[in-house]
């Protein structure tokens, strides 16, 4: 596969890496299962494992997506040093929900807590998964900026943000990675400037959902432009988005989620497609519905 590095200071890394949440959510598959895409994305050369805390179905459930990403690296039976997993803080799940929490002293026990789900002394890469707007966004950044001065991560990275909140962070610390949403049927990313920003300043664009996720996800295969140009390479319309998705920019890593083992590998074998000229502009042009 081929490598892009991370971000600044940070290593080369796999183009196409694994998110983990649909391993742990709702309609979830049995842990045992997850541990076999896992490993199947790692023996397929991916080197890079985005997670969160919030990657369960509760509060109850913190923490269940980093456990069960600790196992599965423990577990494998390749270079374990070789990978990098990236998890987040600022998130809470009460009664099932999605809400952002990103005070300082709820970020410094989310961390305490994902230090010992994934059972490191040191995260490589956190996070702030949302900016929170009851929070001055200023002090959730400090906060992270504390947690690496202590030791505590390594790199810092930013989530749902805008090309002003991460300039704004990086007057605090150095931003080794943003992740945004990016697929054909969400653009903002590139629209609102930030793929480019990243672009500037070496920063890891690390795109989530970038098949279009859900029922979006499942419209690729009958798309007429995708699977005009996806009949005639021989790949899936899904590896085809993902290689749309990392030509954006050299920085873009695309981290794909995936329940079976045979969609992490198709993923995977997306990080050696490149597209032509005629076939990018095609999928640009294209309509993507989100009805």
């Amino acid at each position: 596969m081929r490598l892009r590095p991370l971000g600044p200071g940070a290593p080369s890394v796999g183009v196409i890496g694994y998110g983990g949440m649909h391993l742990s959510i709702q309609d979830r598959p049995p842990e045992e299962q997850g541990i076999r895409v896992i490993h199947a994305a790692l023996d397929g050369g991916v080197t890079l494992i985005d997670t969160a805390d919030v990657y369960c179905l509760d509060q109850n459930d913190i923490g269940h997506n980093e456990r069960l990403i600790a196992r599965a690296v423990r577990s494998w039976r390749g270079d374990r040093d070789r990978v990098t997993i990236a998890t987040k803080g600022g998130m809470v799940r009460p009664s099932g929900r999605w809400e952002a929490d990103a005070r300082p002293e709820q970020l410094r026990a989310a961390c305490e807590r994902s230090l010992k789900a994934l059972g490191v002394d040191r995260i490589a890469l956190y996070q702030l998964h949302a900016p929170d707007p009851r929070v001055p966004f200023a002090e959730s950044v400090g906060a992270l900026a504390e947690l690496q001065r202590e030791g505590k991560i390594r790199w810092v990275g930013l989530s749902n943000v805008s090309v002003t909140q991460i300039r704004a962070a990086e007057e605090m610390v150095q931003v080794v990675t943003v992740q945004n949403r990016l697929n054909p049927f969400f653009r903002e990313a590139l629209e609102q400037g930030v793929v480019g920003h990243c672009a500037e300043r070496g920063i890891g664009f690390l795109a989530y959902s970038p098949t279009g996720g859900g029922r979006l996800n499942r419209k690729l295969p009958t798309h007429p432009v995708l699977h005009s140009i996806a009949s005639r390479l021989g790949v899936s319309p899904h590896a085809l988005v993902l290689a749309w998705v990392l030509a954006q920019s050299p920085t873009v890593i695309a981290i794909p989620s995936a329940r079976k083992v045979e969609h992490a590998l198709d993923s995977v074998a997306a990080g050696e497609l490149s597209l032509s000229e005629g076939d990018l502009e095609a999928v640009d042009r294209a309509e993507f519905s989100r009805r």
